[in-house]
């Protein structure tokens, strides 16, 4: 996802598993409105990470030039998701000396910097350095220490990071096609920003986007992004146990979960017999008869697994009791017939599905759960265009003198 200087022009980059989209939109005061849509078969990504950089550069390319053409627009940079790397996350302090005098955005750019400018141990890129509340000499709770007095300032940060070689992989497949990346934003916290509401981020709630590749949890709390993870389990494992369980083939298996399969069992599913094309076979005729049963047995033990896996990383994060009763699906594996009824029996919470809600112009094809990450890329990027106006520096900074430089580091200090 991107964005764009050109009149209010943004741009979203998805690179799935499954699918790469592109939506190109223009913000403004009154919102977002989507200008440009274009989808893409992914080829050469694997669990959110790039296996082949010519076959990924393709689907990109594809993608691209399809939004572009029907927003009658040319981006030159997006903000791109990202699922794959092992994203992992954490939460540190820090604390700058403010010697007493009143906080200005100054003095929070300057703990910000000090948690930004962290190491992370290893090969790891920081993807996100996220403020979760303020500090004044040890007073928690904080939101916006502007205009407040004190002693020492601080900043809880929630550090995401991801392995360095596919986030580089990442970027040169989009590089090459001509697009500057004017932002990383790990799939989830995308996902949350299109399909939450205030209450929910504010309440706690926990955001799963299950992916073709990989099932990715959020836990937002306080209006904030506390914590992330990484399942590299998705809905195209689903997809691959149908084709090795009843030996047919991906395009006939991915159709077969589609419109037949469920995670949950019926009275029904006995009585219902389903065609199998069998692998290699052309003859209709040489088709297996299996009854529908024998498919949902194939693909609940799955899912129920990945949503073990999600409970399990929620109850080791120390996030399982911040993130209160409440959960929401997004991602194309969310509209797996009975995936809600199965997440809210194992994770033991309520459960809703969440599509986009931030954006207009989504037609009802591109406005399910499926499409969330994308719109929350432009969320993303609308945010950012108003945080750069609102932190705008002063015009003697922007002059960068050796006067403004000594000033500035008068207010500071005195």
């Amino acid at each position: 996802m991107a964005v764009g200087r050109n009149g209010g022009l943004i741009a979203g980059l998805d690179v799935g598993s499954t699918k790469v989209c592109c939506f190109i939109a223009r913000a403004d005061q009154n919102g977002i409105r989507l200008v440009g849509i274009g989808h893409q078969v992914s080829r050469g990504l694997r669990s959110g990470s790039v296996i082949d950089m010519d076959a990924a550069e393709e689907s990109i390319r594809a993608a691209v030039d399809a939004a572009e053409r029907m927003a009658g627009e040319t981006i030159r940079e997006v903000h791109v998701n990202l699922s794959g790397g092992n994203p992992t996350s954490h939460t540190v302090g820090v604390e700058v000396s403010i010697a007493g005098h009143e906080v200005g955005d100054s003095d929070i750019r300057k703990v910000l910097e000090h948690g930004r400018a962290r190491n992370e141990p290893g090969e790891r890129y920081v993807v996100h350095a996220l403020p979760v509340g303020y500090t004044i000499d040890g007073s928690r709770g904080i939101r916006d220490p502007r205009g407040m007095f004190g002693e020492r300032l601080g900043v809880n940060m929630h550090i995401i990071a991801a392995a360095t070689g596919p986030v580089r992989n990442l970027a040169t497949c989009v590089e090459r096609c001509h697009l500057r990346i004017a932002g990383l934003v790990v799939s989830p916290y995308a996902s949350g920003l299109a399909s939450l509401v205030e209450d929910e981020m504010d309440l706690g709630v926990t955001l799963i986007d299950c992916g073709g590749g990989a099932t990715t949890i959020a836990v937002f709390y306080d209006g904030s992004l506390v914590f992330t993870d990484c399942i590299p389990v998705g809905g195209a494992h689903v997809t691959n146990d149908v084709a090795r369980g009843l030996s047919t083939p991906m395009a006939h298996a991915e159709r077969m979960k589609t419109l037949y399969g469920s995670a949950i069992p019926s009275a029904s599913d006995e009585n219902e017999i389903i065609d199998v094309p069998q692998v290699g076979e052309t003859e209709r005729h040489s088709a297996n008869h299996v009854p529908r049963s024998v498919l949902v047995g194939i693909i609940k033990p799955r899912v129920e697994e990945t949503l073990e896996l999600v409970r399990e990383r929620l109850a080791n994060s120390g996030f399982e009791k911040v993130a209160g009763r409440r959960v929401v699906l997004t991602g194309g594996a969310s509209q797996l017939q009975g995936m809600r009824e199965l997440a809210a029996r194992v994770l033991d919470k309520q459960v809703r599905l969440g599509r986009p809600i931030r954006v207009a112009g989504l037609a009802e094809a591109t406005g399910g759960p499926a499409f969330a990450t994308c719109a929350g890329l432009l969320s993303y990027a609308q945010r950012m265009q108003a945080e750069q106006v609102e932190h705008a520096p002063e015009p003697a900074q922007q002059a960068g003198g050796r006067l403004a430089r000594i000033g500035q580091w008068l207010r500071m200090n005195f």
